[in-house]
């Protein structure tokens, strides 16, 4: 392993300190390198390599990390190394993290940090013709099949698409990656030295998960190119049924014991309904269907819509094309993130491939930052009485921050700092990533943002309120995706003869947001009330679920039950637990607006507790909170019938 010392240089240049000092002191069990003066100061949306140590402190790291390193970068670490104390650990984990960590976190902490052997989830014995089919290939139906293959389950991953990698492959407009640090954004069973960046591309993450479905040897479980149509629970032989469409239009039905939706919430585009839509003379194309055929050097393109696509395409877009017009109808929270373009550097990769449990330290430290984030920031405080927006003391010194910033940036472009700054909460919608570039390609001559409504389309123009036409060569959509339609190119029929959406009539709710009363072994991973604003990364939220279907289905199975279900009380007393904590954060005030809420202005797709509260909830199916169809457990034939 080269270890000279230029390259330790460049490491150490390059390393988290704090987690590279964590480090070290693990693997030399040496407790008094977790100094005091060296205990990292994190301040907020800065960059945090450093620890907030001081030019004197990051030299005496560096001497001390100069001196240890090259032992532990061609030395494999001791057993005793790999699992210390639990006193130990802790001390370790509160000095990475900056602060004591209540006791609540310690054991999701502590699995998360992945020291050790990981535990194996493992399915009881059963028939051997027992099988799941899972829907959708990305990252959580890869995940799905992971953790059934590794349980001992038959399984089918049904993938409409060309490709596994979900989000990851139907999005390939230009500027696409990722908003979460890619140590985190990835399975905590599977990890990845060599990302390329920080915030890796879309290429990057598909090849990711690419390489999970080698690695995992997935493939032969997978089926692309093919549609869901129909799924129907049969009550007389304890298995769904489900209706496919292959390609060439070819029909199947297949039956299964369980189902698991593994297709997200944001896989449908959304495209808003606009007079004189169909008579516009260009291309017009939404950024989940992005047209690679279409040339847009040198035209005048307009994109609708500042969300998280269009902010990362917008500047790509605007480098190619002659006029840039872009109708905004809210503008967003922007986060600085200085290192949300850069690289990983050689060093650093050095040191998550080479020095023992670096990575692990590293991924902690990312995890905690996360594990409430700025949470409670976002929590409405009824006695907060403000004029700008803000919902309590802490949540106005962050928009002051924010405002701040964006008012440097824009600089003598007083025209614009009206419309790049928020008039909804921080927190009332998703908070975006930035590294200068968005205000800056705002600032470009080429680049016109509108904030007036758009009134009509024209064969040659977008025409806003206020009577103005501009010109337009195409037309890109970048308004997100109908987050609240859950699975709406299949019908999923239940025990009683229901459709699944009309029960929810656009309004989905649902037992941890896995299970759902009235659609027996049916389970969803990425679910109702799953999604997270500011606490971590879904791949945890992914994580859980699985774990819990695991569990539930090993239940089934040793209790040779016929199916489960959660019961109906339970169910709403969960919902209106969730409900009532949403609807006190500022992504569920009255008045703001988000692809949060359902047309009833209810909040169907937030976690808004702590991660901890879901990871205990997840850890194993309560049996008091479920209802088991009696046996005997049917078993499948896997037969497939021709339409």
């Amino acid at each position: 392993m080269p270890a000279d010392h230029d390259m330790i240089d460049v490491a150490i240049g390059q390393a988290h300190l704090p987690s590279l000092i964590v480090t070290l002191a693990h693997l030399t069990d040496r407790m008094d390198l977790l100094r005091d003066a060296w205990r990292p100061r994190y301040l907020p949306y800065t960059d945090q390599r450093d620890g907030g140590l001081s030019t004197e402190e990051q030299a005496e790291v560096a001497a001390m990390a100069r001196e240890l390193l090259p032992q532990y970068l061609r030395e494999r670490p001791s057993p005793e190394a790999a699992c210390p104390s639990q006193a130990t650990l802790v001390r370790l984990m509160n000095f990475l993290a900056g602060v004591e960590i209540p006791e609540r976190y310690l054991a999701l902490l502590k699995e998360e940090l992945g020291l050790g052997r990981r535990e194996r989830l493992r399915g009881c014995s059963g028939p051997a013709r027992f099988r799941v089919l899972v829907i959708g290939a990305g990252m959580s139906g890869l995940l799905a099949g992971v953790k059934l293959k590794e349980a001992g389950y038959q399984f089918d991953i049904i993938e409409r698409g060309s490709d596994v990698g979900g989000t990851w492959h139907a999005n390939t407009y230009p500027g696409c990656r990722v908003d979460s640090q890619n140590h985190l954004y990835s399975f905590s069973f599977f990890p990845n030295h060599d990302w390329p960046h920080g915030y890796s591309t879309q290429e990057a993450l598909k090849a990711y998960f690419r390489k999970a479905a080698d690695h995992f040897a997935l493939w032969d479980h997978i089926r692309l190119d093919t549609i869901v149509t129909d799924l129907r629970f049969d009550p007389a032989i304890g298995q769904w049924r489900v209706r496919l469409c292959g390609s060439g239009g070819r029909e199947e039905t297949v039956t299964a014991n369980a189902v698991i939706s593994a297709v997200g919430q944001l896989n449908t585009p959304h495209i808003p309904l606009i007079a004189g839509q169909d008579l516009f003379e260009g291309p017009q194309f939404h950024s989940g269907a992005w047209r690679h055929d279409v040339d847009l050097k040198g035209k005048a393109v307009a994109v609708v819509g500042t969300g998280a696509s269009a902010f990362q395409l917008i500047p790509e877009v605007a480098s190619r094309a002659r006029r840039l017009t872009v109708y905004q109808r809210t503008a967003p929270w922007v986060s600085p993130t200085p290192d949300y373009h850069a690289a990983v550097g050689e060093g650093q990769k050095l040191l998550f491939r080479a020095l023992p449990f670096y990575a692990n330290w590293y991924r902690f430290w990312l995890f905690w930052m996360m594990t409430e984030g700025v949470m409670p920031a976002l929590k409405v405080d009824p006695a907060w009485k403000a004029d700008d927006g803000s919902v309590s003391a802490a949540n106005q010194r962050i928009r002051n921050a924010l405002v701040d910033h964006m008012r440097r940036q824009v600089g003598d472009r007083s025209d614009l700092l009206d419309k790049v700054i928020p008039k909804s909460p921080f927190g009332g919608k998703r908070t975006l990533r930035d590294d200068g570039r968005w205000i800056d390609c705002l600032k470009r001559d080429n680049v016109e943002l509108v904030v007036e409504k758009i009134q009509e389309i024209t064969p040659q123009a977008i025409v806003t309120e206020d009577g103005r036409a501009r010109a337009a060569d195409a037309i890109i959509y970048g308004t997100g995706f109908q987050a609240n339609r859950f699975l709406q190119s299949a019908q999923v029929w239940g025990s009683d003869g229901v459709e699944l959406n009309e029960t929810w009539c656009g309004d989905p709710r649902a037992y941890l947001g896995i299970t759902i009363p009235g659609f027996p072994n049916f389970f969803c991973v990425y679910g109702p009330s799953t999604n997270l604003v500011a606490q971590g990364s879904i791949v945890f939220m992914s994580e859980c679920a699985v774990r819990y279907i695991i569990g539930a289905l090993d239940l089934l199975r040793r209790r040779n039950a016929a199916a489960l279900e959660p019961k109906e009380d339970v169910t709403r007393a969960y919902v209106s637990w969730v409900d009532g904590e949403n609807a006190r954060m500022a992504w569920g005030m009255a008045g703001v607006t988000n692809w949060y809420k359902s047309a009833t202005g209810r909040v169907s797709q937030n976690w808004p507790f702590p991660l901890a509260d879901y990871w205990k909830l997840t850890r194993a199916p309560n049996p008091e909170d479920l209802i088991f169809t009696p046996g005997p457990l049917a078993v499948c034939d896997n037969a497939r019938v021709e339409a």
